[in-house]
């Protein structure tokens, strides 16, 4: 067969993945907290027919995927009203809990509320976690409540907001108010490594090189937590709209070379003797 058929086969292979990651990067324009990837490509190994006085003579065999890895660059952040909503202006992740499985995850998106038993949690239900009281060395399910009230207080819950260091400040019912407990950012070295699992949640956490803890925001290197708003997805649609016309354009090319290739091996086969 020859090599250019192999070219074009490889290509195409490729270039369909490149236009899977750019459809699913468009997909998630909107999507709270995404972080878009970028697919990067490798040639594939040389065959070498020979050599001279000018170098080694080679021809290739096609490209091959170097890598397909998430961009962890900041998106934009919305202001939104909402108390439970937080947005992390800066490096860092909001560490979550399935309290089922008690399997921990990472996520940037802040798209919290307040369930039934007073626990912050995400649109699945997932506990933020935190320091369960102020100034403790505790990490727990972070959660709205009179627990943590001075001389234990009992009056109900009246208001709560959050501060850009994450402290989780309770006011009461006749006046009381008291940090009872914060949220804390975990953060990594190599966050490429990290796995998602759908839901805007990550996995991988200890290879993606975890702090040893999660620490309070804004220390550290860390970010600042902005309440009532949101981070939105950080992909560039013109970018992405722009990259998609050139994995088509790819694409297509190869998709000729096939044909080309094709074309020739059939005038072979139609030679006669």
């Amino acid at each position: 067969m020859l090599l250019s058929m192999d070219s074009g086969v490889s290509a195409l292979d490729q270039f369909q993945q490149d236009l899977n990651v750019i459809g699913n990067n468009i997909a998630n324009v909107d999507t709270v907290g995404f972080k878009s990837s970028n697919m990067e490509f490798a040639n594939a190994l040389s065959q070498t027919i020979g050599d001279n006085a000018a170098g080694v003579e080679q021809i290739g065999t096609g490209v091959l995927t170097s890598s397909i890895a998430s961009t962890f660059t900041q998106g934009s952040i919305v202001g939104t009203g909402v108390p439970t909503n937080m947005a992390i202006n800066g490096n860092g992740f909001f560490e979550v809990k399935d309290p089922v499985s008690g399997q921990t995850y990472v996520t940037r998106d802040g798209n919290f509320s307040v369930d039934t038993n007073g626990y912050l949690v995400t649109s699945t239900g997932m506990r933020v976690q935190g320091l369960t009281t102020a100034g403790g060395t505790t990490m727990g399910d972070i959660q709205i409540s009179n627990a943590n009230a001075p001389g234990g207080d009992t009056s109900p819950v009246q208001s709560y907001t959050f501060s850009s260091n994450g402290d989780v400040n309770i006011l009461l019912g006749d006046g009381t108010t008291f940090t009872s407990g914060q949220i804390m950012l975990q953060n990594f070295t190599a966050p490429t490594q990290l796995v998602s699992v759908g839901n805007n949640l990550y996995t991988g956490q200890v290879n993606a090189g975890q702090l040893a803890a999660p620490l309070a925001p804004t220390t550290n290197g860390l970010g600042t937590i902005v309440g009532g708003s949101l981070e939105m997805s950080n992909v560039d649609l013109a970018t992405q709209l722009t990259d998609l016309i050139t994995a088509q354009r790819g694409f297509e090319a190869n998709a000729q070379t096939i044909t080309t290739s094709n074309e020739v091996l059939q005038d072979l086969v139609n030679l006669k003797h």
